[in-house]
């Protein structure tokens, strides 16, 4: 985003930044990181204006610093703001990890929610449906992408004379 930037977006960083939201700028994204707490109103902030697809959300395990980071990445189908990726990210703690859902705000956070939850162990609260999306029914051990998961190792063991 070289040069002159639209007036939409100077206005979008202003409301964004009376949240304390540290934003920086890299390429066509938009890096935005923000406490739990401010999570919801600055997905409402992003969808007024024009961020209303929610594209992935993604987790990062950080056992060191007690947290899991949940990124989630929108983008907006209006022409002027095509090709800009909004990446939000926050932090939970590792222990409890607990985040607001944003379901109501971005209806296809259902299953992107559930995939977290999942795979990370972050309940989002308020999503109605946290169930098993990827792994079996019935899987009992610790989320999977966790760094402290171990990996059962199988095989077929064959003995060399």
């Amino acid at each position: 985003m070289n040069g002159e930037k639209p007036s939409w977006l100077i206005e979008m960083f202003s409301k964004l930044s009376e949240l304390g939201i540290k934003l920086e700028e890299a390429k066509n994204v938009l890096k935005m990181e923000v406490s739990p707490e401010s999570l919801r109103e600055a997905a409402k902030i992003l969808i007024q204006y024009g961020y209303d697809h929610l594209a992935s959300i993604s987790g990062v395990d950080w056992p060191t610093k007690g947290t899991i980071e949940v990124i989630y990445f929108a983008e907006s189908y209006e022409p002027e703001k095509r090709g800009i990726l909004i990446e939000l990210k926050t932090a939970t703690s590792r222990e409890n990890p607990k985040l607001p859902s944003l379901i109501d705000l971005w209806p296809n956070a259902l299953l992107l929610e559930r995939e977290t939850w999942e795979m990370f162990g972050v309940v989002f609260e308020g999503n109605p449906d946290l169930r098993r999306l990827l792994l079996p029914p019935d899987w009992s051990g610790p989320p999977p992408l966790r760094k402290d998961y171990k990996v059962v190792e199988e095989g077929i063991y064959v003995e060399y004379e």
